[in-house]
Protein backbone atom coordinates (compact mmCIF):
# COMPACT_ATOMS: atom_id res chain seq x y z
CA UNK A 1 0.00 0.00 0.00
CA UNK A 2 1.52 3.88 -1.15
CA UNK A 3 2.57 5.84 1.73
CA UNK A 4 0.34 8.96 1.52
CA UNK A 5 0.18 12.22 3.67
CA UNK A 6 -2.58 10.62 6.06
CA UNK A 7 -0.69 7.64 6.69
CA UNK A 8 2.87 8.65 6.75
CA UNK A 9 4.62 7.86 10.14
CA UNK A 10 6.20 11.50 9.64
CA UNK A 11 3.14 13.66 9.72
CA UNK A 12 2.87 14.83 12.17
CA UNK A 13 6.38 16.77 11.61
CA UNK A 14 5.15 18.96 8.69
CA UNK A 15 3.79 21.26 11.88
CA UNK A 16 6.59 24.12 12.27
CA UNK A 17 6.07 24.14 15.81
CA UNK A 18 6.19 20.26 16.75
CA UNK A 19 8.78 20.36 14.26
CA UNK A 20 10.97 22.44 16.65
CA UNK A 21 9.54 21.11 19.78
CA UNK A 22 10.74 17.27 18.99
CA UNK A 23 14.31 18.57 17.89
CA UNK A 24 14.62 20.03 21.31
CA UNK A 25 13.20 16.91 22.82
CA UNK A 26 15.32 14.79 20.89
CA UNK A 27 18.56 16.02 22.65
CA UNK A 28 17.51 17.10 26.12
CA UNK A 29 15.66 13.48 26.94
CA UNK A 30 18.82 12.11 25.62
CA UNK A 31 20.47 13.94 28.37
CA UNK A 32 17.93 13.10 30.56
CA UNK A 33 18.39 9.40 30.02
CA UNK A 34 22.25 9.89 31.07
CA UNK A 35 22.02 11.54 34.04
CA UNK A 36 19.02 8.99 35.04
CA UNK A 37 21.26 6.30 34.46
CA UNK A 38 24.70 8.17 36.56
CA UNK A 39 22.32 9.02 39.13
CA UNK A 40 21.32 4.90 39.78
CA UNK A 41 25.06 3.83 39.18
CA UNK A 42 26.02 6.07 41.41
CA UNK A 43 23.78 5.37 44.82
CA UNK A 44 24.34 1.85 44.14
CA UNK A 45 28.74 2.45 44.21
CA UNK A 46 28.41 4.54 47.14
CA UNK A 47 26.14 2.18 49.30
CA UNK A 48 25.82 -1.17 47.71
CA UNK A 49 22.12 -1.44 48.67
CA UNK A 50 18.92 -1.98 47.12
CA UNK A 51 16.55 -0.67 49.35
CA UNK A 52 18.73 2.62 48.75
CA UNK A 53 18.06 2.06 44.71
CA UNK A 54 14.46 1.89 45.60
CA UNK A 55 14.76 4.65 47.59
CA UNK A 56 16.27 7.10 45.15
CA UNK A 57 13.50 6.01 42.49
CA UNK A 58 10.67 6.50 45.32
CA UNK A 59 11.93 10.41 46.09
CA UNK A 60 12.17 11.04 42.57
CA UNK A 61 8.90 9.79 41.53
CA UNK A 62 6.82 10.59 44.97
CA UNK A 63 6.01 14.11 44.10
CA UNK A 64 4.39 13.19 40.80
CA UNK A 65 2.06 11.17 42.71
CA UNK A 66 1.77 13.53 45.42
CA UNK A 67 1.55 16.95 43.27
CA UNK A 68 0.76 16.02 39.88
CA UNK A 69 -2.58 16.95 40.37
CA UNK A 70 -2.39 20.03 40.95
CA UNK A 71 0.11 20.52 38.44
CA UNK A 72 -2.83 19.64 36.14
CA UNK A 73 -4.76 22.24 36.87
CA UNK A 74 -2.24 25.06 36.61
CA UNK A 75 -1.42 23.15 32.98
CA UNK A 76 -4.83 24.56 31.88
CA UNK A 77 -5.16 27.14 33.59
CA UNK A 78 -1.67 28.72 32.78
CA UNK A 79 0.35 29.65 29.84
CA UNK A 80 1.79 26.30 28.82
CA UNK A 81 4.56 27.06 26.82
CA UNK A 82 6.07 29.79 29.50
CA UNK A 83 5.40 26.97 32.34
CA UNK A 84 7.70 24.30 30.38
CA UNK A 85 10.07 27.03 30.12
CA UNK A 86 10.50 27.09 33.62
CA UNK A 87 10.44 23.94 34.22
CA UNK A 88 13.29 22.84 32.11
CA UNK A 89 15.05 25.85 33.22
CA UNK A 90 14.59 24.69 37.05
CA UNK A 91 16.15 21.52 35.77
CA UNK A 92 19.04 22.50 34.00
CA UNK A 93 19.76 23.81 37.73
CA UNK A 94 18.99 20.72 39.74
CA UNK A 95 22.10 18.66 36.86
CA UNK A 96 24.37 21.44 37.14
CA UNK A 97 23.86 21.26 41.29
CA UNK A 98 24.43 17.40 41.02
CA UNK A 99 27.23 18.17 38.81
CA UNK A 100 29.08 20.16 40.88
CA UNK A 101 28.69 18.17 44.24
CA UNK A 102 29.93 14.57 42.22
CA UNK A 103 32.95 16.78 40.43
CA UNK A 104 33.72 17.85 43.79
CA UNK A 105 33.69 14.26 45.54
CA UNK A 106 31.05 16.20 48.36
CA UNK A 107 28.02 14.19 46.98
CA UNK A 108 26.28 11.47 49.30
CA UNK A 109 23.41 9.40 49.32
CA UNK A 110 21.30 12.03 51.12
CA UNK A 111 22.06 14.72 48.72
CA UNK A 112 21.40 12.36 45.97
CA UNK A 113 17.92 11.80 47.60
CA UNK A 114 17.42 15.25 48.01
CA UNK A 115 18.16 16.06 44.34
CA UNK A 116 16.30 13.13 43.62
CA UNK A 117 13.25 14.50 45.49
CA UNK A 118 13.65 18.10 43.51
CA UNK A 119 13.55 16.73 40.02
CA UNK A 120 10.37 14.88 40.91
CA UNK A 121 8.86 18.10 41.72
CA UNK A 122 9.99 19.68 38.76
CA UNK A 123 8.70 16.31 36.88
CA UNK A 124 5.04 16.93 38.31
CA UNK A 125 4.64 20.26 36.84
CA UNK A 126 6.66 19.36 34.12
CA UNK A 127 4.50 16.18 32.52
CA UNK A 128 1.39 17.84 32.51
CA UNK A 129 2.45 21.00 30.66
CA UNK A 130 4.26 19.01 27.98
CA UNK A 131 2.05 16.50 27.27
CA UNK A 132 -0.86 19.19 26.69
CA UNK A 133 0.84 21.44 24.76
CA UNK A 134 1.79 18.57 22.05
CA UNK A 135 -1.80 19.16 21.03
CA UNK A 136 -1.67 22.68 20.25
CA UNK A 137 1.49 22.22 18.23
CA UNK A 138 -0.27 20.26 15.72
CA UNK A 139 -1.42 22.15 12.63
CA UNK A 140 -3.80 19.51 11.59
CA UNK A 141 -5.69 17.70 14.54
CA UNK A 142 -5.94 14.30 12.79
CA UNK A 143 -2.45 13.95 12.80
CA UNK A 144 -2.22 14.30 17.01
CA UNK A 145 -1.98 10.65 17.44
CA UNK A 146 0.62 10.28 15.09
CA UNK A 147 2.42 13.10 17.53
CA UNK A 148 1.80 11.29 20.45
CA UNK A 149 3.11 8.28 19.08
CA UNK A 150 6.32 10.54 17.44
CA UNK A 151 6.38 11.99 21.46
CA UNK A 152 6.78 8.47 22.41
CA UNK A 153 9.39 6.99 19.70
CA UNK A 154 11.73 10.61 20.69
CA UNK A 155 11.48 8.95 24.08
CA UNK A 156 12.52 5.69 23.55
CA UNK A 157 14.78 6.32 20.88
CA UNK A 158 16.50 8.32 23.28
CA UNK A 159 16.20 5.66 25.75
CA UNK A 160 17.98 3.43 23.69
CA UNK A 161 21.00 5.75 23.26
CA UNK A 162 21.46 7.55 26.03
CA UNK A 163 21.72 5.07 29.33
CA UNK A 164 24.54 2.89 26.68
CA UNK A 165 26.58 6.37 26.69
CA UNK A 166 25.85 6.99 29.63
CA UNK A 167 27.32 3.69 30.94
CA UNK A 168 30.41 4.09 28.60
CA UNK A 169 31.06 7.66 29.67
CA UNK A 170 30.27 6.49 32.97
CA UNK A 171 32.95 3.72 33.24
CA UNK A 172 35.85 6.36 31.42
CA UNK A 173 34.51 10.08 32.81
CA UNK A 174 32.55 9.68 36.22
CA UNK A 175 29.04 10.78 36.73
CA UNK A 176 29.02 14.12 37.15
CA UNK A 177 30.23 14.47 33.09
CA UNK A 178 26.56 12.94 32.44
CA UNK A 179 25.18 15.34 34.70
CA UNK A 180 26.97 18.28 32.84
CA UNK A 181 26.17 17.23 29.53
CA UNK A 182 22.28 16.96 30.62
CA UNK A 183 22.34 20.59 32.00
CA UNK A 184 23.66 21.26 28.22
CA UNK A 185 20.97 19.40 26.58
CA UNK A 186 18.69 21.81 28.28
CA UNK A 187 19.54 24.65 26.22
CA UNK A 188 18.36 22.77 23.25
CA UNK A 189 14.53 22.64 24.49
CA UNK A 190 14.91 26.07 25.65
CA UNK A 191 15.50 27.55 22.50
CA UNK A 192 12.89 25.56 20.58
CA UNK A 193 10.08 26.76 22.82
CA UNK A 194 11.67 30.39 22.57
CA UNK A 195 11.49 29.81 18.67
CA UNK A 196 7.59 28.21 18.83
CA UNK A 197 5.25 30.43 17.46
CA UNK A 198 1.92 28.40 19.29
CA UNK A 199 0.36 30.50 21.73
CA UNK A 200 -2.08 28.45 23.32
CA UNK A 201 -4.75 30.72 25.25
CA UNK A 202 -4.82 30.49 28.83
CA UNK A 203 -7.68 28.54 30.64
CA UNK A 204 -9.93 29.75 33.06
CA UNK A 205 -8.98 31.09 36.45
CA UNK A 206 -12.19 32.52 37.53
CA UNK A 207 -12.71 28.85 38.94
CA UNK A 208 -10.79 28.00 42.46
CA UNK A 209 -7.82 25.63 41.84
CA UNK A 210 -8.91 23.30 44.14
CA UNK A 211 -12.36 23.46 42.33
CA UNK A 212 -11.37 22.83 39.26
CA UNK A 213 -9.14 20.12 40.96
CA UNK A 214 -12.01 17.99 42.01
CA UNK A 215 -13.40 18.94 38.77
CA UNK A 216 -10.58 17.21 36.75
CA UNK A 217 -11.23 13.99 39.24
CA UNK A 218 -14.73 13.59 38.76
CA UNK A 219 -14.37 13.73 35.15
CA UNK A 220 -11.90 11.72 34.92
CA UNK A 221 -13.08 8.93 37.02
CA UNK A 222 -16.55 9.05 35.92
CA UNK A 223 -15.05 7.99 32.10
CA UNK A 224 -15.25 4.16 32.25
CA UNK A 225 -12.76 4.29 29.60
CA UNK A 226 -10.50 6.27 30.79
CA UNK A 227 -10.72 5.09 34.55
CA UNK A 228 -9.95 1.76 32.89
CA UNK A 229 -7.04 1.97 31.29
CA UNK A 230 -5.90 4.15 34.04
CA UNK A 231 -5.89 1.57 36.30
CA UNK A 232 -4.10 -0.98 34.22
CA UNK A 233 -0.97 1.48 33.65
CA UNK A 234 -0.84 2.23 37.30
CA UNK A 235 -0.58 -1.24 38.11
CA UNK A 236 1.72 -2.05 35.16
CA UNK A 237 3.54 0.99 36.76
CA UNK A 238 3.75 -0.35 40.41
CA UNK A 239 4.37 -3.82 39.46
CA UNK A 240 7.44 -3.47 36.23
CA UNK A 241 8.68 -0.11 36.36
CA UNK A 242 10.96 -1.23 39.76
CA UNK A 243 12.84 -3.88 37.75
CA UNK A 244 14.46 -0.64 36.02
CA UNK A 245 15.46 0.57 39.50
CA UNK A 246 16.91 -3.16 40.17
CA UNK A 247 19.02 -3.20 37.23
CA UNK A 248 22.57 -1.73 38.38
CA UNK A 249 22.10 -4.42 40.96
CA UNK A 250 21.22 -7.30 38.31
CA UNK A 251 24.36 -6.04 36.08
CA UNK A 252 26.82 -6.38 38.96
CA UNK A 253 25.79 -9.30 41.39
CA UNK A 254 23.91 -11.52 38.58
CA UNK A 255 25.47 -11.02 35.71
CA UNK A 256 29.21 -9.64 37.39
CA UNK A 257 29.03 -6.19 35.04
CA UNK A 258 30.16 -3.07 35.06
CA UNK A 259 28.27 0.35 34.16
CA UNK A 260 28.68 -0.76 30.44
CA UNK A 261 26.93 -3.49 31.53
CA UNK A 262 24.35 -1.63 33.43
CA UNK A 263 23.68 0.94 30.54
CA UNK A 264 23.56 -1.60 27.71
CA UNK A 265 21.01 -4.09 29.32
CA UNK A 266 18.86 -0.67 29.95
CA UNK A 267 19.48 0.06 26.32
CA UNK A 268 17.87 -3.11 24.84
CA UNK A 269 14.62 -2.50 26.85
CA UNK A 270 15.11 0.85 25.10
CA UNK A 271 15.74 -1.17 21.77
CA UNK A 272 12.09 -3.06 22.39
CA UNK A 273 10.56 0.64 23.45
CA UNK A 274 11.52 2.34 20.01
CA UNK A 275 10.47 -0.58 18.25
CA UNK A 276 6.51 -0.05 20.06
CA UNK A 277 6.81 3.56 19.38
CA UNK A 278 7.29 2.78 15.82
CA UNK A 279 4.97 0.80 15.56
CA UNK A 280 2.24 3.22 17.06
CA UNK A 281 3.34 5.88 14.97
CA UNK A 282 3.01 4.20 11.64
CA UNK A 283 -1.18 3.07 12.61
CA UNK A 284 -3.09 5.13 10.74
CA UNK A 285 -6.00 5.03 13.61
CA UNK A 286 -6.94 3.69 17.11
CA UNK A 287 -8.86 0.55 15.99
CA UNK A 288 -8.45 -2.11 18.16
CA UNK A 289 -5.57 -0.80 19.75
CA UNK A 290 -7.35 -1.23 23.32
CA UNK A 291 -7.27 -4.68 22.42
CA UNK A 292 -3.42 -4.62 21.89
CA UNK A 293 -2.67 -2.53 24.94
CA UNK A 294 -4.28 -5.16 27.40
CA UNK A 295 -2.45 -8.06 26.02
CA UNK A 296 1.19 -6.17 25.85
CA UNK A 297 0.58 -5.84 29.75
CA UNK A 298 -0.03 -9.75 29.59
CA UNK A 299 3.14 -10.12 27.64
CA UNK A 300 4.84 -7.82 30.16
CA UNK A 301 4.33 -9.53 33.07
CA UNK A 302 5.39 -12.96 31.29
CA UNK A 303 8.89 -11.49 29.88
CA UNK A 304 9.61 -9.95 33.44
CA UNK A 305 8.85 -13.53 35.02
CA UNK A 306 11.09 -14.91 32.33
CA UNK A 307 13.68 -12.45 33.20
CA UNK A 308 13.69 -13.08 37.07
CA UNK A 309 14.24 -16.37 36.34
CA UNK A 310 17.08 -16.70 33.09
CA UNK A 311 20.58 -16.61 34.12
CA UNK A 312 21.73 -16.73 30.75
CA UNK A 313 23.56 -13.38 30.79
CA UNK A 314 23.01 -13.33 26.22
CA UNK A 315 19.61 -14.21 26.67
CA UNK A 316 19.00 -11.03 29.00
CA UNK A 317 18.51 -8.71 25.96
CA UNK A 318 16.05 -10.27 24.08
CA UNK A 319 14.14 -10.42 27.06
CA UNK A 320 14.24 -7.19 27.99
CA UNK A 321 13.55 -6.06 24.26
CA UNK A 322 9.92 -7.69 25.00
CA UNK A 323 9.38 -5.94 28.23
CA UNK A 324 10.28 -2.61 27.29
CA UNK A 325 7.90 -3.27 23.66
CA UNK A 326 5.15 -4.70 25.97
CA UNK A 327 5.19 -1.76 28.55
CA UNK A 328 5.58 0.72 26.13
CA UNK A 329 2.58 0.27 24.03
CA UNK A 330 1.26 -0.20 27.50
CA UNK A 331 1.93 3.22 28.52
CA UNK A 332 1.98 5.18 25.11
CA UNK A 333 -0.88 3.36 23.56
CA UNK A 334 -3.29 4.50 26.95
CA UNK A 335 -2.25 7.97 26.43
CA UNK A 336 -2.90 7.70 22.92
CA UNK A 337 -6.25 5.88 23.94
CA UNK A 338 -6.69 9.23 26.62
CA UNK A 339 -6.05 11.80 24.05
CA UNK A 340 -8.42 10.99 21.78
CA UNK A 341 -11.11 10.29 24.23
CA UNK A 342 -10.88 13.80 26.39
CA UNK A 343 -12.43 16.67 26.39
CA UNK A 344 -9.90 19.59 25.20
CA UNK A 345 -10.27 21.64 28.52
CA UNK A 346 -9.72 18.69 30.74
CA UNK A 347 -6.84 17.86 29.24
CA UNK A 348 -4.20 19.07 31.58
CA UNK A 349 -5.69 17.66 34.14
CA UNK A 350 -6.57 14.00 32.87
CA UNK A 351 -3.02 13.64 31.89
CA UNK A 352 -1.85 14.65 35.04
CA UNK A 353 -3.89 11.94 36.58
CA UNK A 354 -1.93 9.76 33.61
CA UNK A 355 1.33 10.89 34.64
CA UNK A 356 0.68 10.16 38.70
CA UNK A 357 -0.68 6.49 37.33
CA UNK A 358 2.58 6.13 34.67
CA UNK A 359 5.14 8.08 36.66
CA UNK A 360 3.60 8.57 40.55
CA UNK A 361 2.66 5.23 41.58
CA UNK A 362 6.45 3.77 40.23
CA UNK A 363 8.11 5.03 43.73
CA UNK A 364 5.47 3.12 45.63
CA UNK A 365 6.54 -0.16 43.43
CA UNK A 366 10.23 0.95 43.68
CA UNK A 367 10.47 1.12 47.51
CA UNK A 368 8.62 -2.06 47.62
CA UNK A 369 10.17 -4.27 45.56
CA UNK A 370 13.50 -2.62 46.85
CA UNK A 371 12.68 -3.44 50.16
CA UNK A 372 11.54 -7.17 49.43
CA UNK A 373 15.23 -7.76 47.08
CA UNK A 374 17.09 -6.75 50.35
CA UNK A 375 15.32 -9.46 51.89
CA UNK A 376 14.70 -12.16 49.59
CA UNK A 377 16.60 -11.65 46.95
CA UNK A 378 16.16 -9.62 42.94
CA UNK A 379 15.21 -12.53 41.59
CA UNK A 380 11.98 -13.78 43.79
CA UNK A 381 11.43 -10.13 44.06
CA UNK A 382 11.20 -9.47 40.20
CA UNK A 383 9.09 -12.83 39.38
CA UNK A 384 6.43 -11.81 42.16
CA UNK A 385 5.70 -8.89 40.34
CA UNK A 386 5.88 -10.60 36.75
CA UNK A 387 3.61 -13.16 37.77
CA UNK A 388 1.01 -10.27 39.43
CA UNK A 389 1.53 -8.10 36.02
CA UNK A 390 0.29 -11.35 34.24
CA UNK A 391 -2.74 -11.33 36.39
CA UNK A 392 -3.59 -8.12 35.95
CA UNK A 393 -3.37 -7.93 32.07
CA UNK A 394 -5.69 -11.20 32.20
CA UNK A 395 -8.03 -9.08 34.46
CA UNK A 396 -7.96 -6.44 32.08
CA UNK A 397 -8.51 -7.93 29.41
CA UNK A 398 -11.70 -9.60 30.16
CA UNK A 399 -13.12 -6.28 31.67
CA UNK A 400 -12.16 -4.97 28.40
CA UNK A 401 -14.23 -6.97 26.78
CA UNK A 402 -17.29 -6.95 28.81
CA UNK A 403 -17.17 -3.33 28.75
CA UNK A 404 -15.46 -1.40 26.11
CA UNK A 405 -15.64 -1.53 22.13
CA UNK A 406 -12.42 -3.25 21.02
CA UNK A 407 -12.47 -1.57 17.73
CA UNK A 408 -11.52 1.25 19.91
Amino acid sequence: MAVTASTHPLRALRSRDFRLYFAGQLISVAGTWMQQIAMSWLAYRLTGSALVLGLLGFASQLPILLFGALGGVWSDRMDRRQLMMWTQTLAMIQALTLALLTWQGWITPAWLLGLGFVMGCINALDMPVRQSLVVHLVEDRAHLSNAIALNSTLMNATRFVGPALAGFIVTLAGEAVCFLINAVTYLAVLLALFAIRARPANGDNSTPALHALREGLRYTFGHRDIRLFLMLVAAVSFLVAPYVVMMPMVAKTLFHGDASTFGLLVSSAGAGSLTASLFLATRRSIDKLARRVSLAATAAGAALALFALNTVHALAYPILMVLGFSVVLVAAGSNTLLQSWVRDDMRGRVMAIFSMAFLGVAPLGSLVVGGLADVAGVRPALFLCGALTLLAGVVHFRRLRRKTDLRM
